[in-house]
């Protein structure tokens, strides 16, 4: 190897294992004692005091964050318990309120009143009280000689003691212990939920998803993604589910609002709840994602949502109903495509492997390293080589059948139907199954349901095809439509009135020889066979985090995302992804009526004629500009991923400037490697979503509200 070689890979090493100012996920509990990154974060630009982000002590920044459902994250907005989310994780809230007569998504929504503020009995918003390391508590009871499942049970077992604890002290509050850096250590992080949530305000879709899939993890952007809610709370401002009686929540900290926009290179910090990352898996386990995960979703649901769309196209009905799934879909498979894309163009696979080697090379130059992690990367390797098969059959099968036909999920719903449940739970499961028949067409959920079939048989070894191909060749002459024709006929749970007879307990309908539940009962069966036990892989890949952070103690290691929440800092600036390609740091209202001139007949650019009209007096008052304009998005390098969705956007006084809402295209590898010189968090200007709220909606009494 010459000089300039090992040069390079130094450089290439201390990239991948020395955290730059701009990433990293941080843990609200540990900044108090982070000084190394309370120091990074002021010397990029922040002039308020980390106590202030989170303090479980007196009211602070992090109060007014929440998680939104559970699935994405929203900001408090007001003393009246105002919540700013991303228009797309509030969809299907406004899509169940939408039908024919009254399509809230597309001519959005706006409640006058505090009256007609729309209850969603699926949605919570969880606030984050307290974070604590009980990690010492957590693996006093693991034997040191203890196998990798024994581990497993005694963690599961004490964390689910600990968690049990806080909602036996209060029963407001939710205990859950999370495990972080690939088990190596765990804490506690206590919630209070609160169940009563509403719709308030919610842009047209022309607004709210302007551009779709065309547009989607792209930049330029001009996307207003966000819609409103609003938390309601019982006596006392305690969590109380929904009633009439209810009052608005009243929050312990508002983020204030910021109308002076920003500039490239201004400090910008997300707080939000991002769902996983995996920035510190092998190379084995990447390669596992990009050819099965990953694949397996590019190739199914491409499938899928080409037949979602076409009926969608023709019939409006069918836009309605299948909106939100096909919304939420299409996101993680162009996420897939995308990622698999990025992994080979910013070559991943080399780099972690550089990173292995440089790694392994210390651990043999280590007799007390040498002999605790003697087989890891053997075992590795080997633990990845044998459950390859299985599971890419098993990342197809899960897409094909139960991503796929709603009827199959719809008897496995009923199936599981916990009948011993408390009222409350059992209301809750019996709306969401009528919910999901109430956006069922079962004509087009047959002819996806031939269509997944076909696609898992061609896709996978003959060997792991469950019983049901058998029964299909034998008895149905290998006619798939035949069998799914017979199946969506005859079966109790394709039909309304036999559901609500087999979940009251009507013991007069037999559903033994239904064939609904005969193929539930196989794919449930083939599941279990196909979902192997990698022991191995497991404490391969905890050990494999333990030495990197072993071999690199000098430095700071955030860990990976896991629906917990997130501090991440960097700052506002655009970036150049080819050669002689450079991207500004954001985007206006211009771009709206660019890209319409440029997509005249696709409805992904499709703007109603009253809301063009408004934008083109270009009368934006004090949410112009200074130059007069209309900024619509803004990038910045900020440390994001799926769950982020809705994050709140801080300049350096704590002050709300946006929603975070999506990454870019040519970083989207990043969930397993961050690219400082790619890698941008898209979102949507605070000034724009204010606009639309009072000059499109005329929906003054929620500016009143906002402190700005």
């Amino acid at each position: 190897m010459t000089q300039r070689s090992i040069s390079l890979l130094l450089v290439l090493l201390f990239s991948l294992s020395n955290v730059l100012a701009d990433e990293g996920m941080w843990m609200p509990g540990r900044l108090k004692k982070d000084k190394r990154t309370n120091r990074m974060m002021r010397e990029l630009g922040l002039r308020m005091p980390v106590k202030k982000i989170y303090d479980p002590e007196h009211p602070s920044l992090s109060d007014a964050i929440v998680s939104f459902g559970g699935f994405c994250s929203g900001v408090v907005v007001s003393d009246d318990g105002l919540v700013f989310t991303n228009h797309h994780c509030g969809f299907s809230s406004i899509q169940q309120h939408s039908s024919v007569e009254h399509d809230y998504l597309t001519d959005g929504f706006v409640a006058r009143t505090l009256d007609e503020e729309l209850p969603n009995p699926e949605l919570y918003v969880r606030f984050l009280l307290s974070q604590e390391d009980v990690t010492h508590r957590v693996l006093a009871v693991v034997p040191p000689t203890a196998t990798e499942e024994r581990r497993s049970a005694l963690v599961d077992s004490m964390t689910t003691v600990i968690g049990r604890e806080v909602s036996e002290r209060d029963s407001t509050l939710t205990g859950v212990v999370n495990a972080y850096y690939s088990g190596n250590e765990f804490w506690l992080s206590t919630y209070r939920d609160y169940t009563d949530v509403r719709l308030v305000f919610a842009p047209p879709t022309s607004v709210g998803k302007f551009g779709w899939d065309t547009d989607n993890w792209m930049w330029p952007r001009h996307t207003g993604d966000f819609s409103v809610f609003r938390i309601y709370a019982g006596p006392g401002n305690r969590p109380a589910d929904y009633s009439p009686n209810n009052r608005p929540y009243r929050p312990g900290y508002v983020a204030p609002i910021s109308l002076d926009g920003y500039r490239e290179g201004s400090f910008c910090m997300t707080l939000g709840y991002p769902g996983t990352t995996e920035r510190y898996l092998s190379s084995w386990g990447i390669e596992e994602m990009k050819d099965n995960l990953n694949q397996a979703m590019i190739d199914v649901r491409g499938v899928k949502q080409a037949i979602w769309k076409r009926e969608m196209e023709r019939r409006p009905d069918i836009q309605i109903k299948y909106a939100a799934k096909y919304d939420e879909s299409s996101n993680y498979w162009k996420n897939s495509i995308g990622a698999n894309r990025s992994i080979e163009h910013l070559q991943v696979l080399p780099k972690k492997r550089a990173a292995e080697a440089s790694l392994r090379a210390w651990i043999d130059a280590r007799p007390k390293e040498r002999a605790e992690y003697l087989h890891l990367f053997t075992d590795l390797e080997l633990g990845y080589g044998n459950r390859r098969a299985a599971t890419h059959a098993l990342a197809y099968f899960s897409e094909s059948f139960f991503n796929g036909p709603e009827l199959i999920q719809l008897t496995l719903q009923v199936l599981n139907f916990d009948f011993d449940a408390d009222p409350k739970q059992k209301e809750a499961s019996l709306k969401r199954i009528r919910d999901q028949y109430d956006n069922l067409d079962l004509d087009l959920d047959k002819e996806l349901f031939v269509a997944m079939l076909k696609t898992y048989r061609d896709k996978v070894d003959s060997k792991y095809l469950p019983l049901t191909y058998h029964y299909i060749d034998t008895v149905c002459g290998g006619n798939m439509q035949a069998y799914a024709d017979s199946l969506y006929a005859t079966s109790h749970f394709a039909n309304r009135k036999d559901v609500a007879s087999i979940l009251s307990r009507d013991t007069t309908l037999s559903i033994v020889n239904d064939l609904s539940l005969s193929l539930c009962m196989d794919l449930i069966s083939t599941f279990f066979e196909l979902r192997q036990s990698s022991p191995e892989v497991e404490r391969g890949e905890r050990l494999l985090n333990a030495a990197m952070r072993r071999m690199y103690a000098d430095r700071n290691f955030y860990p990976d995302a896991n629906s917990t929440m997130r501090l991440s800092f960097g700052t506002i600036r655009g970036y150049a992804p080819t050669d002689g390609v450079k991207y500004d740091y954001y985007t206006t209202t211009k771009g709206i009526f660019e890209k319409i001139r440029e997509h005249p007949t696709d409805r992904d650019f499709h703007v109603q004629p009253e809301l063009l009209s408004l934008l083109s007096t270009a009368n934006f008052g004090r949410y112009a500009n200074p130059r007069g304009g209309m900024n619509v998005c803004f990038i910045s390098n900020n440390d994001i991923t799926g769950g982020n969705s809705g994050s709140a956007m801080f300049n350096a006084r704590g002050e709300l400037i946006g929603l975070a809402f999506d990454g870019n295209w040519e970083a989207m590898s990043s969930d397993i490697l961050y690219e400082p010189n790619l890698q941008r968090c898209i979102g949507v200007d605070i000034r724009y979503i204010l606009f639309m709220i009072e000059r499109y909606g005329q929906a003054e009494r929620i500016i009143r509200e906002l402190r700005i």
